[in-house]
């Protein structure tokens, strides 16, 4: 087996160390260790053609942010489900991974929006045949709930603050760092369901993520933007603002970072 530098080092292999990226192209061999090396990475990177998400969107203003440039990258294919257009959760032929985003309304509100109970429905259903269901903000409210737990109104939380990794937390969240930083826009929280597991908890608001069987629930934002969080932004207090864009430069891309991470542990099986 022999690869050239050129044929491996290209934009789509850029994460590659240079390193492993060629072999020696006078007629040697590549080593055991590279094989092994260069084997990891292809399967890591090779996409997986039978994996389909769809993006459940509460409200025009709360998008995927940086999750579509991950599953673009990883060559995911990905659809968005507009609650605010089609008011009802439709059928998902095909749909192997599930994202709840967030949104203005409380989990409580069946009511105004009945499609809140079909999707608890689709998350227990979903968590019960062992698909992947990723919950943000809303998102995690709605896996708790849909599981049995208490959603109440309890302290607002708006902008970045601090978390803190669980000392026994299991799965992605074992790689986090003990401490780190998050966007936070709620007015709610939640109970952690039966067989659940706490993994972050913060000062004001405990319960900050959790897992439950095949799903895992954040109520923080990893997955914005500059361009998110300045539309969020805009309405806000003065000081609240002022704030906000002090410490965004400060904590965006190790937010960003552990976005990637909880996509790649989303997308690995």
């Amino acid at each position: 087996m022999t690869v050239s530098e050129d044929t491996w080092y290209d934009e789509a292999n850029a994460s590659l160390p240079r390193a492993m990226c060629f072999a020696d192209t006078n007629g040697g061999h590549v080593g055991v260790a590279a094989k092994q090396q260069l084997f990891k990475y292809l399967t890591i990177k090779t996409p997986d053609m039978n994996q389909k998400i769809s993006i459940f969107q509460h409200v025009p203003n709360e998008p995927g942010g940086i999750l579509e440039t991950i599953f673009r990258q990883k060559e995911i294919p990905f659809e968005y489900i507009r609650l605010y257009e089609t008011n009802e959760v439709p059928r998902l032929p095909g749909t192997t991974h599930l994202i709840f985003l967030g949104g203005p309304m409380s989990v409580n509100d069946e009511h105004e929006f009945p499609w809140l109970r079909q999707e608890k429905e689709l998350i227990r259903r979903s968590v019960k045949n062992g698909q992947k269901v990723l919950g943000i903000c809303l998102g995690a409210q709605l896996i708790a709930s849909a599981h049995g737990a208490k959603v109440y109104r309890y302290v607002n939380e708006t902008g970045w603050s601090g978390l803190n990794r669980v000392n026994d937390a299991s799965g992605i969240f074992s790689r986090f760092p003990e401490q780190f930083h998050v966007f936070q826009l709620h007015g709610e929280t939640f109970e952690i369901p039966y067989g659940g597991r706490l993994l972050a908890s913060g000062t004001k608001v405990r319960n900050q993520a959790f897992s439950c069987r095949n799903a895992l629930g954040l109520q923080f934002h990893l997955e914005l933007t500059e361009d998110i969080i300045k539309d969020w932004s805009k309405n806000l207090r003065a000081s609240q603002k002022e704030k906000i864009i002090r410490d965004t430069p400060r904590y965006l891309a190790d937010s960003n970072r552990l976005c990637r991470l909880v996509a790649e542990d989303f997308t690995s099986g």
